[in-house]
């Protein structure tokens, strides 16, 4: 009958030494400790759920108070109107920063853009502003994606540095413009906030709106949007971070 030496509590079996031994020999480390594998059955995989949502930048929550998400960042042309404020567009911008994305601010009014580049290190960290006509070729590409904002007045010019993968564009109006039917033909999506009835009769036209959207275009209160896609439409309030209060102020339609 064999017998076997005694080891001390604790002490590894000398199959687990001559097994050390040779791993070091080997050149792959020392043995881990050993853990019991964590493991469910079949049964229990249906109630595992991860919380990942769309990806892309929040712009606020809608109707039931779920995230509401826009996808700039996309691998073809991509073309935004938002018929609105500043500090929406302003907001959106910052995120879409946050995000990764390098912004660029066409602008005729830069003093209202500074503050912005200003809080993010002078331009050196994602967004740069430059004058109407003037914004150079950025080198979009999955790795450093774009996104363009033109916030040109009523009647922005045709854009010199145009959507197209991985450059988003998007088109701020104050108003609904004459310029306005040429862009909305062009968006893939549009954002509207509180406008006049004669111009959300108009719009509602121009979008095919719903009665009720159309009635409720001159009543939405501040920091709410309309944004209006080919096959949905969904009503979003924006809610502003305490750092994007302090940088840009409250909500607001007028600028």
């Amino acid at each position: 009958m064999t017998t076997r030496a005694a080891t001390a509590p604790g002490e590894p079996e000398p199959s687990s030494n001559r097994r050390a031994a040779r791993s070091l020999r080997s050149g792959f480390g020392l043995i881990g400790p050993r853990h019991g594998r964590h493991s469910v059955t079949v049964d229990q995989l249906a109630s595992l759920a991860l919380p990942i949502g769309d990806d892309g930048v929040v712009i606020g929550v809608d109707a039931e108070g779920r995230p509401a998400v826009l996808g700039l960042n996309r691998p073809t042309p991509y073309d935004v109107v938002l018929i609105g404020g500043l500090w929406t567009a302003q907001v959106l911008a910052l995120r879409a920063a946050a995000t990764g994305a390098r912004v660029a601010v066409e602008t005729g009014r830069p003093q209202a853009w500074v503050q912005m580049v200003h809080a993010m290190g002078g331009g050196q960290n994602g967004l740069a502003v430059y004058d109407v006509g003037r914004v150079p070729p950025q080198g979009a590409s999955a790795g450093t994606p774009v996104l363009v904002v033109r916030d040109c007045g009523m009647r922005p010019p045709r854009g010199r540095v145009a959507s197209g993968p991985w450059q988003a564009v998007l088109t701020l109006l104050p108003y609904l413009s004459p310029v306005a039917p040429r862009l909305l033909r062009q968006a893939r999506l549009v954002g509207v906030q509180r406008i006049s009835p004669d111009e959300a009769t108009a719009l509602g036209r121009a979008l095919t709106l719903p009665r009720g959207d159309v009635e409720a275009l001159p009543t939405l209160a501040d920091g709410f949007t309309l944004w209006c896609s080919d096959r949905d439409r969904q009503y979003v309030m924006t809610q502003p971070t305490d750092a994007e209060i302090g940088l840009l102020g409250t909500p607001r339609r007028m600028d």
